[in-house]
């Protein structure tokens, strides 16, 4: 790997267009668009996503955000000529770099990415329209939904490089499998089909494939007919309670249920629902 610094250099020196942005209304799509190297992760690519992320997060307008890719791919995971070049750089006594350059774009970059998406009061909709592997299915699995068209390929491909499962990873597919299933998932190295990814509850959604953008905008269509402050406030409470104890989720949504108590909409749709039944 290069240096750190010469990393990011690089990624600042892309002058193509590699991820790109379409607006509507409350609504936001993101697309990797390198399709001829399969959307693979570059410096220029990671710093790219990066910035859009950062403007977007900050929009307080926006509800929702799809992230997808240019087909064929939705990502094919890290850059192998990155890869390939850092690790015999870090093993060369004479040249600069070293494992902490590593570490700082795994976690500056990589990590960077998938904490803006766990983080931020948006929906996030990973939209999987080819293969996601190693890195790339790490972001989509930091996405709040993910649906799969019947083209998707996910790929938990470490193992085969040697590498851990990395990016947050770990974490979620051991909460979504279990400890066994997860290890086999990375010993056998093989992709999941759409169909298994669905029945091990890793997506939500499989559908054909040029259906699925449109699937990916009614997901986000049934965000925004939620009030704003519901959605916020119950993407992090969800996320905490993964991991806390019975009892610490309870006070965390008593917490925010009183919270709920203090917006208009809530009497609103009170009122609406009493005069419905009557």
């Amino acid at each position: 790997m290069s240096t750190y610094p010469e990393l990011v250099k690089g990624g600042e020196a892309e002058e193509r267009s590699l991820v790109t942005v379409e607006r509507t209304a409350a609504r936001a799509v993101i697309t990797l668009s390198d399709p001829t190297r399969l959307n693979s992760l570059t410096p220029g690519m990671v710093l790219q996503l990066r910035s859009r992320l950062a403007e977007l997060a900050e929009d307080p307008d926006l509800r929702a955000i799809v992230i997808t890719g240019q087909d064929p791919a939705f990502s094919a995971g890290g850059d192998l000529d990155m890869i390939e070049t850092g690790s015999t750089r870090i093993r060369t006594p004479e040249e600069p770099a070293d494992t902490t350059d590593a570490w700082r774009w795994i976690r500056r970059q990589f990590g960077g990415v998938v904490r803006t998406i766990a983080s931020t009061d948006k929906a996030f909709i990973a939209a999987i329209n080819g293969a996601a592997a190693g890195v790339g299915l790490a972001f989509a699995l930091a996405c709040d939904i993910l649906i799969a068209s019947e083209q998707a390929a996910l790929g938990p491909a470490f193992g085969r490089l040697g590498l851990v499962p990395e990016v947050g990873t770990s974490w979620l597919m051991t909460r979504r499998l279990g400890y066994q299933a997860a290890l086999g998932l990375y010993v056998r190295g093989r992709h999941l089909e759409p169909d298994e990814a669905l029945r091990l509850g890793i997506v939500q959604e499989v559908c054909p494939h040029d259906e699925l953008l449109g699937n990916a905008i009614a997901w986000c269509e049934r965000v925004e007919r939620l009030p704003a402050h519901a959605f916020a406030m119950t993407k992090p409470l969800l996320r905490a309670a993964v991991d806390a104890p019975w009892e610490q989720s309870l006070a965390l949504e008593e917490y925010a249920e009183g919270n709920c108590f203090s917006t208009a909409t809530l009497a609103d749709a009170a009122a609406a629902i009493k005069r419905g039944a009557g």
